[in-house]
């Protein structure tokens, strides 16, 4: 029987605590500072925390390595399972042509970039969050953006800040689920106190996508747009996690939101529609006239490989070489059959997952479901407790990948692709996120290592010193966490059970600081070296991180006070009365 002592070293908690850093250090700098590839990051980052428990907390080899190997297990199953099975259903899509096709669906709503970016990167974007999350709503909904002509930077950046409200019910909430397992803390707990935190951002994110493409003037002439989809996000996202189901959380947000905007359009447009204008030489804006277009004046950049197409509004777009060009799909008809086509596979998930939730089914669904004691992991807490930690749920059938597996089995005859493509897009999948798989699986290692030897629980601790200003920090624990792993399910690996640690020595609710790591941990998505890598990719941008970088951090450090000021007054009584 394995139990931790927290200030192993020398007797002293702050000198251990130092020590307990170097994982958490390790990755830091080999990613932010190194530049290292995130796989290999984060397997140095793993070997150093299995030294640390070795050496400086005396955990036996064997029962370290264990920990180890049940975290990665962990992050397989269930983390990457689901988002594996929602990225093929997306490829599947994209091998019969239909994701061109929902592209062409959503363009047609408006003409309005700053409109089309609202529902796209904030809506489209939300749902593609909800249904499997880690890098895959801002891969796809900044190809759209440039496919409808936004200029490349600019398709990343609204991208990656449109990826923010949604994130912690992301994945079918995978971060509340992954959450409540380190912390101990009830799901559902978690889900209502993150419930009436995220919505505050999804108010004025959309404002946020518009200032960033058309500034204050842009904000004032699609505010009827942008509250009424910041509002509807919120309230949806608020009564579903609170009161309908965790999982379905994202889903049902982004629905609701995006429903309420295409209503809104029919009954008013903004007085200009914006489409921006990038030309050859540098030109002059046009004019803004009631009812006009309003373009952007730009100037081609210099070098070879750039290349230009038309846009929709006339102008000759500029666009790098590596990038998709703006699709003109003024003159392009897609049959009834083809958009409910298009539609399916997100409908069918809804479905599929919906029906999930009957009691009836569900009880059914988890009816097979195991649970048992992980192998060589023998473990204590520090207070002499037995550690729930070695305890492994297998619940394959319920399990949200395992059912998005069974809607991607529908999918296939309804949009027509042949088991044979449907199967080598399965393989590709793999293939595809064959690095990811790596950086997760050894990032929850490194996350179950350092919470079963005691790390965790003495960083926590010495933490725990700052009192109640605690509540301020919470936050950009989480924020730090997902900055590094790019991952909110990650960072509540890492922090969620440093949180409650902190939270119990400090007289602060534990489930009140554990849900603020999953809220502060959303605003450090989009500066996060994954997520910035793979908008760049997108967007035809590789190499140009530290250029969407500075422009994104403002955005990310804004909000992230925001959310602490947020957390801060919800631990008093100013806003005591927003938690269950």
């Amino acid at each position: 029987m394995y139990r931790p002592v927290l200030d192993s070293v020398s007797g002293s908690l702050a000198l251990t605590a130092l020590v307990a850093m170097l994982p958490l250090l390790t990755l830091f700098v080999l990613l932010g500072v190194l530049r290292m590839t995130a796989w290999k990051a984060a397997l140095v980052s793993l070997v150093v925390s299995l030294l640390v428990a070795v050496v400086a907390y005396s955990m036996p080899v064997g029962q370290a390595f264990m920990a180890g190997l049940e975290g990665a297990a962990f992050g397989f199953f269930p983390i990457l399972w689901i988002v594996i099975n929602a990225i093929w259903v997306y490829n599947m899509t994209v091998v019969t042509g239909h994701f061109d096709v929902l592209r062409r669906s959503f363009a047609k709503v408006s003409d309005d970039q700053r409109i089309q970016a609202i529902i796209i990167a904030f809506c489209f974007g939300a749902l593609m969050e909800a249904l499997a999350g880690f890098g895959t709503p801002v891969a796809i909904t900044s190809v759209m953006l440039i496919a409808l002509g936004f200029k490349p930077i600019k398709a990343a950046v609204v991208a990656l800040v449109a990826n923010t409200a949604p994130v912690a019910f992301g994945a079918l909430a995978v971060p509340i689920t992954t959450l409540a397992t380190v912390s101990g803390i009830p799901e559902h707990t978690l889900a209502q106190i993150v419930g009436r935190q995220t919505p505050l951002l999804g108010v004025f994110v959309p404002m946020a996508l518009v200032y960033i493409i058309d500034k204050g003037r842009g904000v004032r002439e699609t505010l009827p747009a942008t509250l009424t989809c910041g509002f509807a996000f919120a309230i949806a996202q608020f009564v579903t996690s609170n009161f309908v189901s965790t999982q379905l959380t994202d889903i049902v947000a982004s629905l609701v939101a995006a429903a309420a905007v295409v209503l809104l359009l029919r009954v008013w447009r903004p007085a200009n529609s914006y489409v921006e204008a990038e030309e050859v030489s540098t030109v002059a804006a046009t004019p803004g006239t009631s009812g006009g277009l309003r373009g952007e004046s730009a100037s081609l950049p210099s070098g070879s490989g750039i290349g230009a197409a038309v846009g929709r509004a006339g102008y000759p777009i500029a666009r790098d070489a590596g990038t998709p060009a703006p699709a003109d799909d003024s003159n392009h008809h897609d049959s009834g059959s083809d958009v409910f086509k298009a539609y399916a596979p997100y409908l069918i998930i809804i479905a599929v997952f919906s029906i999930a939730q009957i009691p009836v089914i569900k009880d059914a669904l988890a009816a097979p479901s195991k649970a048992f004691q992980w192998p060589g992991l023998d473990l204590q807490t520090a207070s002499g407790k037995t550690s729930t930690l070695p305890t492994f749920k297998l619940n394959w059938l319920a399990a949200a990948g395992t059912l998005m597996v069974i809607a991607g089995l529908i999918t296939i005859p309804v949009i027509g692709i042949s088991v044979a493509k449907a199967f080598r897009a399965y393989l590709d999948t793999y293939r595809q996120l064959a690095f990811a798989i790596v950086t997760v699986m050894a990032v929850l290692g490194l996350a179950y290592v350092m919470n079963s030897s005691g790390q965790t629980a003495t960083l926590g601790t010495w933490m725990a010193g700052a009192g109640a200003a605690f509540a301020a920090f919470s936050p950009i624990l989480g924020w730090l966490g997902v900055a590094v792993t790019g991952s909110d399910t990650s960072s509540n690996s890492l922090f969620g059970a440093l949180q409650v640690s902190a939270a119990n020595k400090t007289g602060l609710s534990p489930a009140l600081m554990a849900a603020a790591n999953s809220s502060g941990g959303v605003l450090g998505k989009m500066i996060s070296p994954q997520n910035l890598a793979i908008a760049a990719a997108a967007v035809g941008m590789s190499g140009k991180e530290g250029d969407i970088f500075r422009k994104v951090i403002g955005w990310s450090l804004g909000f992230l006070a925001f959310m602490s000021v947020i957390v801060y007054l919800q631990s008093t009584s100013v806003l005591s009365w927003m938690l269950p």
